[in-house]
């Protein structure tokens, strides 16, 4: 474009009004075209540095540090609902028998004034399948009001109820996550009821969050199983990772602790 450019000035020297014409010319052939309203043309590749490359500047995060938030609403979302934080509190590993992973979480007590429950109080329970994220997992959020509850993750040979110590059972899973919150509740503050407001059906069927079962709900501890569907033999050591994210959804005010149980055996 350089040589094109300087030959029309050469001309231009020797015959003004045909120079003027070539150099207009020039100028429109090395100026890109403008691009029409809703056109999907992109700019041509260039050399230049990462900073002044749109695609380096603008790329989407990895889905690992954006998708796990909290993706498995238990009602469509309305307007007004968003993530206020999102963090990992536990990154992929192995909480296997012996070594559990530990959230630590104080609240003032009461929460909230009655006839709200003194304790952060279980919403509600979602479950989702997330095949398509690096690395593929399942999902089972445990959405509380009042605040974070402190809790326990570890694998376990069996899940036991708190109040009776009796085998709770979980058919058709191989290994059980148990997850025990400390300083929350289930119920209401006068006992006659749940707070939960929904949950999915205790046998899910994902291909590694098989099921989940409650193992109690007793003097500010609240328990469950999570039911992981091969048999330790198969699959050793399936990883967990944990989000706690704090939002609005459906104009309630909740407190969210994703588990996330990796899926790659299974894909």
């Amino acid at each position: 474009m350089g040589a094109i450019r300087t030959r029309k000035i050469h001309v231009s020297a020797r015959n003004g009004r045909v120079g003027i014409l070539a150099l207009l010319l020039a100028l429109t052939a090395c100026t890109p075209s403008a691009p029409q309203p809703g056109g999907t043309s992109q700019p041509a590749a260039s050399s230049a540095a990462p900073s002044d490359t749109p695609a380096t500047t603008t790329a989407a995060p990895s889905a690992s540090a954006t998708v796990p938030a909290d993706s498995d609403e238990t009602a469509p979302p309305q307007s007004g609902d968003h993530v206020i934080s999102s963090t990992v509190a536990l990154d992929w590993t192995w909480p296997g028998p012996g070594r559990p992973f530990t959230a630590t979480h104080e609240n003032p007590v009461p929460v909230a004034p009655p006839p709200a429950p003194p304790l952060p109080a279980l919403y509600a329970i979602g479950a989702g399948r997330h095949p398509g994220e690096t690395p593929p997992y399942d999902q089972l959020s445990f959405r509380f009001q009042g605040g974070f509850p402190a809790y326990d993750l570890e694998f376990v040979p069996e899940l036991i109820a708190d109040g009776s110590g009796l085998p709770v059972p979980m058919p058709g899973t191989g290994a059980i996550l148990k997850v025990v919150f400390r300083g929350a509740q289930a119920h209401t503050a006068d006992g006659t009821a749940s707070t939960i407001t929904s949950a999915p059906a205790p046998a899910i069927g994902y291909p590694a969050l098989a099921s989940y079962a409650p193992a109690g709900d007793f003097e500010g501890v609240v328990s469950y199983g999570i039911g992981v569907g091969r048999p330790l033999a198969a699959v050793p050591e399936t990883k967990v990772r944990v989000y706690e994210v704090e939002k609005i959804e459906r104009g309630q005010h909740l407190y969210v602790v994703a588990v996330q149980l990796d899926t790659t055996f299974w894909k």
